[in-house]
């Protein structure tokens, strides 16, 4: 567990991969806020716990409050990404959360 303080605020982050995305849970979005959030890394132990992050999301935006609208960027296409999308597309709206389409592209310092 963390240690309790207050949230940290960023403009964006990426959210890791691979094993490391199964680490990204309610706590995380309660704890880094942030306008937008990138998924990438389209591999088949993401796509394991891709479901758990988008509801930890909603969580964690929930609890944070819906005062500041939140971005997601997906870089790639996935089946449960789209399912999510739909279940929960009214969730998202009452939350403040924009989906931008799959196989978005984020450059940054002439990176992509």
């Amino acid at each position: 567990a963390a240690p309790p303080g207050p949230p940290i605020y960023v403009d964006l982050a990426y959210l890791p991969g691979s094993w490391s995305a199964r680490t990204v849970d309610e706590e995380f979005f309660r704890r880094v806020r942030s306008l937008c959030y990138v998924i990438s890394g389209d591999d088949h132990l993401k796509e394991g716990v891709l479901r758990a992050l988008l509801d930890a999301l909603l969580a964690g935006k929930h609890q944070g409050g819906t005062d500041t609208q939140v971005t997601l960027i997906p870089t790639f296409d996935s089946l449960v990404m789209h399912e999510w999308y739909q279940e929960t597309h009214d969730r998202q709206q009452e939350l403040g959360i924009t989906v931008l389409g799959s196989n978005s592209t984020v450059a940054m310092q002439d990176e992509t």
